[in-house]
């Protein structure tokens, strides 16, 4: 059995392969990745390095050439060239004979009116099309995503938002990775979806939690788009990024990662992490950076 990971050294890609080789032999994983010489520390532990560009395709037909199980990890980019990327990657595992595919997509994808969730809806699709069994894992949101906003608590500042009373499901990337890595060494999640989700949050009842692992008060300063836009960009945030950012406020406050599940406790035969643990762990990495 030969397994392989896209994206493999990202900050989720680089967990999920160290999860699965905890369990599976280095001879029968393989990485496809864009820069071979970023994945150096891998081919010497045995991890066959293979050279793949979502942007050429004749790259990933040798890169997933003998695969059985592949891991789909969604790229980075803006919506039309996330498309494209995907669509390139699932066309590639159907000429390569590939015999599952598990991606990583967005919460409620098909549902969402998310700005991210166009990328995603579209890659479902495609690999469904295919007929070739399949798992989506629907990510809801990375805790880690919350680090500036942390650092800013930490330094005294007030958590910032837009996004009001709406929640999110928030997880650490480690109990995502470890369910991708369930899912793709396992045998029994054939042609599912699984909505991966921590237990929704609003912003205040995020911070209540931050500010009884801190042992501090952190003030929690709701505001309009318009403002929100404003702060971002007074501490350094790009042009092209703020849009962006004002969005997933946006797409918070509209609900689209209110999502109940306990479809991590299905792949992982355990709960997700509670949240003080969670940010627990967060600030400990803060502190030692």
């Amino acid at each position: 059995m030969k397994f392989l990971v896209t994206g493999a050294t990202g900050k989720l890609g680089s967990k999920v392969v160290e999860t699965i080789l905890k369990t599976v032999p280095a001879s029968q994983l393989a990485v496809s990745v864009r820069d071979p010489e970023k994945a150096e520390g891998l081919r010497s532990r045995g991890v066959e390095v293979r050279q793949g560009d979502f942007d050429r395709p004749e790259s990933l037909d040798a890169a997933f050439a003998g695969i059985e199980r592949l891991l789909i990890i969604s790229a980075d980019g803006d919506n039309e060239t996330r498309i494209r990327q995907h669509t390139n990657a699932v066309a590639a595992a159907e000429r390569a004979g590939v015999k599952f595919i598990a991606y990583t997509s967005l919460a409620n994808a098909t549902e969402s009116k998310n700005l991210m969730a166009p990328p995603h809806v579209a890659t479902e699709a495609a690999i469904i099309k295919t007929g070739i069994p399949y798992t989506i894992l629907r990510n809801n949101w990375y805790l880690e995503n919350e680090i500036g906003s942390i650092q800013g608590a930490l330094a005294g500042a007030p958590w910032v938002t837009s996004a009001g009373d709406g929640k999110v499901g928030w997880a650490l990337q480690q109990d995502y990775a470890e369910a991708a890595a369930a899912v793709l060494v396992g045998t029994e999640h054939e042609n599912k979806v699984y909505e991966l989700s921590g237990q929704p949050l609003t912003q205040e009842e995020l911070v209540l939690a931050l500010g009884g692992v801190l042992g501090k008060e952190i003030p929690v300063q709701q505001v309009n788009d318009e403002t929100y836009a404003e702060i971002m960009k007074g501490i350094g945030l790009p042009d092209f990024v703020i849009p962006i950012v004002v969005g997933i406020q946006e797409s918070i406050r509209n609900g689209s990662l209110d999502v109940e599940s306990n479809d991590f406790e299905k792949v992982l035969g355990r709960p997700v992490t509670p949240i003080n643990e969670a940010l627990k762990q967060i600030v400990t990495e803060i502190s030692k950076s």
